[in-house]
């Protein structure tokens, strides 16, 4: 009968406590500041299906330009995409720095475009100097005959669209 009735107490205390707690008292909130956007690089490297291309920015000396102010917009090859090169094509891109430099730069583009504003575009230009073809197929977004399968990852110094092969100017 005491256990009953000390069990008892305990819950009774217990049941105060909670109605007390969940009254009409002000709620907390917290919120915490969003966190800070990283460069187009860094956002990149953090992405970890950008191996291929951050290699590639480092040997064609990129990549201080793409951590500079921009804004750029880039349409940025997942590694699968380059694996799907012919063979032979990444090695003699990375021993032509000049030329890998020529296909990097085509595939960014000034200025920071979202996708809302890519999809009203028939061509951009780009970096290296060439325009791009764009185009919407079935509600899908080519650039140069690539598919955009992501798009808006945004940056602090732009925005990245992820596609699905490499452009060559």
């Amino acid at each position: 009968m005491r256990t009953t009735l000390k069990l008892a107490a305990v819950l009774a205390a217990l049941g105060l406590f909670v109605a007390a707690c969940g009254g009409d008292a002000e709620e907390t909130t917290t919120t915490t500041a969003p966190a800070a956007l990283k460069d187009i690089v860094d956002t990149a490297v953090e992405a970890g299906s950008f191996t291929t291309l951050v290699t590639a920015v480092e040997a064609a000396g990129l990549v201080d330009t793409l951590k500079g102010e921009g804004p750029f917009t880039v349409f940025a090859p997942t590694d699968e995409a380059f694996d799907a090169l012919p063979e032979g094509a990444l090695e003699g891109l990375l021993a032509d720095i000049p030329g890998l430099t020529d296909v990097l730069l085509y595939h960014v583009v000034p200025g920071k475009v979202m996708a809302a504003d890519v999809a009203g575009l028939t061509s951009a230009t780009t970096a290296q100097g060439s325009d791009l073809e764009i185009s919407v197929e079935d509600g899908t977004v080519m650039i140069d005959g690539a598919t955009v399968v992501i798009t808006d990852i945004e940056a602090s110094n732009g925005v990245i669209h992820v596609i699905d092969a490499v452009l060559l100017p």
